[in-house]
């Protein structure tokens, strides 16, 4: 089993859960209002009126052959909008 953490910015939001359904993923977390600390060494943090420069975090739990659809959605979305994907092995407890 794998899981893809993905984090980027809020506003793409509705466009990435589009992308992870078209891959049809099992299943999804989404986490809003994601603050850190990037390469460029600064915190990012939202504007409180309007959400803007907040992040989102999803992960997903799935197995490779849905990876593969995933990334074929999720590339250009990424390359267009920024974010970053990572992934790595879990093991169900």
């Amino acid at each position: 089993m794998k899981r893809l953490d993905l984090i980027f910015s809020e506003r793409e939001l509705d466009a990435m859960l589009k992308c992870l359904e078209k891959a049809e993923v099992p299943g999804y977390t989404v986490m809003k209002h994601v603050t850190g600390r990037g390469p460029e060494r600064v915190v990012s943090e939202d504007m409180e009126f309007t959400g803007l420069g907040a992040n989102a975090h999803v992960i997903v739990f799935c197995d490779e052959e849905v990876l593969e659809r995933i990334k074929v959605q999720i590339q250009p979305l990424l390359n267009y909008y920024g974010g970053v994907a990572y992934i790595s092995n879990a093991e169900k407890l």
